[in-house]
């Protein structure tokens, strides 16, 4: 599949043999996803923890731990978001499509697809995320109510059920730490 988004340069430092920090990463993070049903959206994943605390020992690659959009149990994921207008894909979008992405995203489960639903990619998984929005427009979609969002808002995301829907006319870039979290207790 060829991705035609912008790549993300990802620098990863740590120490090496002598204690010296230094750069053993630098280049596009080579884990892109697209979403056919929503040309132009993709999801970068920069960087995962299988724990906490994490290792900063002797890691040098994480994108190798299996694709989800939840974290391991007890870590975290790292990703960047673009989100296209809605307006070029939320007529035509159904429930296959919809359910196919969650599935090459690793997280079927994560999908709470409902053809009543205030949008069709709500999804709810076991984690908190922080997500800041770097670029554009974009609004938050919940089951009660949206909040309208724009570049430098910070949204903390506490294992709510959820969308982002891109109402602008031009590009959004959202990027989110997201981290295990407990069930409700």
């Amino acid at each position: 599949m060829t991705v035609t988004a912008k790549s993300v340069r990802r620098v990863v430092a740590a120490n090496d043999d002598r204690g010296m920090a230094v750069a053993i990463q630098d280049g596009p993070s080579p884990d892109v996803r697209t979403d056919p049903a929503r040309p132009g959206f993709v999801a970068t994943r920069l960087w995962v923890t299988d724990g906490t605390p994490a290792r900063t020992k002797g890691v040098t690659e994480t994108l190798d731990e299996p694709h989800t959009i939840e974290p391991p149990a007890k870590g975290s994921v790292f990703r960047y978001y673009e989100f296209p207008p809605d307006a070029g894909f939320i007529g035509g979008i159904g429930e296959d499509a919809v359910r196919a992405y969650f599935d090459a995203m690793g997280s079927p489960g994560a999908c709470t697809y409902r053809p009543d639903a205030p949008h069709p990619y709500m999804q709810k998984s076991r984690a908190l995320d922080y997500c800041y929005v770097i670029e554009g427009e974009i609004t938050l979609v919940l089951d009660t109510g949206e909040v309208d969002l724009k570049e430098g808002d910070v949204v903390v995301q506490r294992g709510t059920n959820h969308a982002w829907s891109n109402r602008s006319g031009k590009p959004a870039v959202v990027v989110v730490s997201s981290h295990a979290a407990a069930e409700e207790q």
